[in-house]
Formats: structure tokens, C-alpha cells, sequence
């Protein structure tokens, strides 16, 4: 009897510390939205008495993407901007606070175990029907949500490597390789259009050379930007077009939903780079490579729950054991993501352990397929790790109280 074939999900994977000197403004500037401060570590390298030189008239797309404007933390728009957390100087120099800034990016290192194990049984049971002569069992596995999770690694590690989070960067490099040996699989168990593949690979190569040559401080700034005009593009044409093909055949199958998004991703790069828009609208096209990857991983769970509503029979063949594992790996984020105020990874991780692992965990005890115990367990693992990581940014912080902490997330001090 052929072996059968669990398709796992790419891993939703949305991590170190950083010193910094402050220099306090002047008293006429505190209106001023942008500050000279020492360099840190940067794609771009400033300096600090030639500001005319770093802000241009007509600004390149890569420059705007990567210049750090202020050593505090920023709102959602800016989220794609590597920058410090938005605390005081008497906070940054507590114990307290050099403690959870270290422990947070050691929860998000550490995410790479569940992650890892999570993908390791789908690429050992290709390999069992590779070697057994099973090819068709492969087609079970959807080589198209393979490419939109790869996608969406390739697009979060830019983001990463832009913010100079080493921690996440691992994370998002092991979901990027992971993925590229399932879609190998499936393209030599002919599961997979072989010219589909060869691209795919090109894009792979490519993006992971880009990336860590950006990352060392080799690459040319031409060469990143081109990069984040592909991946902006590219992840903007893909997000419609899955929402779109999650509920096929309730609706009409087509490619118009991509093509009209990718038509307007390309006009808006276009115009950003040509100076044809405001400050604030380059700043916006910039930010959309990695939310669109972030909505992307988002939408993973809405799917899942859609087929689970369509045939509740086939949420059987989930496993309790990846679905607890995605929960953790996702969870294991969220401290981190809260301590640097970074909305985007905090809203990912947080909406993938909720709806993706609790929520598909949910769905098993309903229809009595997991025990009370496993359950609770896992309702109780999960809301004491976000108590405690709100609780502990609140005091890393030395504020009163843990909203404070969502509403400098959210909105920025």
C-alpha cells in the first residue's frame, strides 16, 4: 500500500542585541521627526555632519529602505527599518533590561528547533517514496504552497537582514533551505513543472547570495535595491491570487486577482523609484515586501480552518504533535518581537501561535481528536508565556503597566 503523504505547511517564522550612544536633541528640534545619531550597524554607513548628503531631493528606493532616521521605536509603517528600542537611556542601562534583551534573542534562536523539527518528517517520507519507486505520492503535496511559503522566507530574510536580527535571520535561511528540498523532491518525483523548478532555484541562489553579501557589507546598494523591487513585486502579486485560490471552485478560477496586483506593484516601485511619490509613499512601498510576506504566513491558518469547515473528516489527518510544535516556534518569538517594538514580526507570530497552532489545536479537541489534557495544556503553555512576556517587557521597560508596551508597539512612544 502506497505510504501516505502529510503535506506540512512552510513554517510561519516571523532575533540580538545591539548598543547604542544617544545623543539628546537640540531644544528648537524636538518637533523634528528626523535626528543625527552615531552610526551603528547599517547596510549604510552615515556620517553625521553631511545630513544634506544623506537626504536627497529624489532619494533612491534602497536608501529610504535602510537609512535608520531615529533611535526610538516607530510605528508600523516603519517597521521595515533596522532601529534600538524605544526606551529611555536610565532603562537601557538596567540589568533588568540587558537581561530580557538577551534572553529574548535566545528564545528566538532557540525557535529554530521546533521549526526544524516541524519540516524534517515531510522531507524523510518524500525521500522513503523517492526510494521506493512512489512518485506519485509526492503529488499529494502542493508544490504551489511550497513556492508561496518559499516566498514568503526569501521576503522575511531580507527583512531581517535589513534589521540585522542575526537570530531570525537563522530562522528565515532554515525555512528558505528546508522548503527548497521538499520543492527538489517534488521536481525529481516529477511532482513539479521541471522549468517551474529551475527558476525557483535561480530565485533561491540568487536571493541567498543578495542577502548575506548585503548582510557582510559587500554588495552594491544598486544590486539590494533591484532585489527589493523583485521580492516587493513578486509578494504583492502572490498574496491575492492564494486568498483567491483558497476558495476555488466557490469561485471561478483565475489569474486576474495577481495580475492586477503585480501590474500595480510594478507602478508603484516604478514611481518610488523615479521620485514620483512623497517620502512618506516610497516609505510605505518599501514596507510592503515584508508585510506581504507576513500576510502571506497569516493566511496559512485562514486556509487550514476553510478546509476543515468544508471536510471536518479530513482534519483527522492533522497532527497534533506540528500543530503544537508551530505554536511553539511562533511563540518563542513574540517576546523578542514586543521587546524591539517591531509590529510586523509581532502581529505574524502572534496571529500564526493563535490561529495557526492553538487554533488548528482547537479544532482537533472539538471534533475529539486530541485528549482534555493535551488541550488544556497547551491553552495554559500558551497564555502564561504571553502573560509572562508582557509582563517581563513591562518591567525591562520600567513601566506600570503592560499596555504601555502595546501602545509603543502599535503607535511608537
Amino acid at each position: 500500500m502506497a505510504e501516505p503523504v502529510v503535506a506540512s505547511s512552510a513554517s510561519s517564522c516571523f532575533c540580538g542585541s545591539r548598543s547604542r550612544s544617544r545623543v539628546p536633541p537640540p531644544p528648537h528640534s524636538r518637533s523634528l521627526t528626523l535626528r543625527i545619531t552615531p552610526t551603528f550597524s547599517s547596510p549604510i554607513h552615515h556620517r553625521p555632519h553631511k545630513a544634506p548628503s544623506l537626504f536627497p531631493r529624489n532619494p533612491p528606493l534602497f536608501l529610504l529602505f535602510q537609512s535608520p532616521a531615529t533611535p526610538t521605536a516607530a510605528s508600523a509603517l516603519d517597521s521595515d527599518v533596522p532601529r534600538p528600542q524605544g526606551s529611555s537611556p536610565s532603562a537601557e542601562r538596567s540589568p533588568l533590561f540587558r537581561q530580557w534583551d538577551s534572553l529574548t534573542a535566545q528564545f528566538s534562536a532557540s525557535s529554530n528547533i521546533p521549526f526544524l523539527l516541524l519540516q524534517l518528517p515531510q522531507i524523510i517520507l518524500n525521500a522513503r517514496n523517492l526510494l521506493s519507486g512512489n512518485r506519485s505520492a509526492l503529488l499529494a503535496v502542493p508544490w504551489l504552497g511550497m513556492l508561496t511559503g518559499l516566498l514568503g522566507n526569501l521576503s522575511l530574510l531580507s527583512y531581517f537582514i535589513k534589521k540585522r536580527e542575526k537570530e531570525a535571520v537563522v530562522v528565515q535561511t532554515l525555512g528558505v533551505v528546508s522548503i527548497y528540498v521538499v520543492v527538489s523532491q517534488l521536481a525529481i518525483g516529477r511532482a513539479m513543472p521541471l522549468p517551474i523548478f529551475l527558476v525557483t532555484s535561480l530565485v533561491v541562489a540568487t536571493g541567498l547570495l543578495l542577502n548575506f553579501s548585503n548582510y557582510f557589507h559587500v554588495l552594491p546598494p544598486s544590486l539590494w535595491s533591484f532585489w527589493e523591487d523583485f521580492i516587493t513585486i513578486g509578494g504583492l502579486s502572490a498574496l491575492p491570487q492564494v486568498m483567491w485560490s483558497t476558495f476555488v471552485p466557490y469561485i471561478p478560477h483565475s489569474i486576474l486577482p495577481g495580475s492586477i496586483a503585480c501590474f500595480i506593484a510594478f507602478v508603484a516601485v516604478l514611481m518610488a523609484r523615479t521620485g514620483k511619490l512623497s517620502e512618506k509613499g516610497v516609505r510605505f512601498v518599501g514596507a510592503i515586501s515584508g508585510w506581504t510576506a507576513t500576510l502571506l504566513f497569516m493566511w496559512m491558518p485562514v486556509s487550514q480552518m476553510w478546509t476543515n469547515f468544508l471536510n471536518p473528516d479530513n482534519i483527522k489527518g492533522l497532527s497534533a504533535s506540528s500543530m503544537l510544535l508551530a505554536m511553539i516556534g511562533n511563540g518563542l518569538m513574540i517576546p523578542r518581537a514586543l521587546f524591539i517594538r517591531d509590529f510586523m514580526w509581532f502581529t505574524g507570530s502572534a496571529w500564526a501561535a493563535l490561529f495557526y497552532g492553538y487554533g488548528n489545536i482547537a479544532c482537533l479537541y472539538s471534533f475529539n481528536c486530541i485528549s482534555r489534557e493535551f488541550f488544556l495544556g497547551a491553552t495554559a503553555g500558551l497564555v502564561s508565556w504571553i502573560g509572562i512576556a508582557l509582563w517581563r517587557d513591562m518591567v525591562a521597560y520600567g513601566y506600570n503597566t503592560p499596555s504601555r508596551s502595546i501602545k509603543e508597539l502599535v503607535f511608537g512612544p
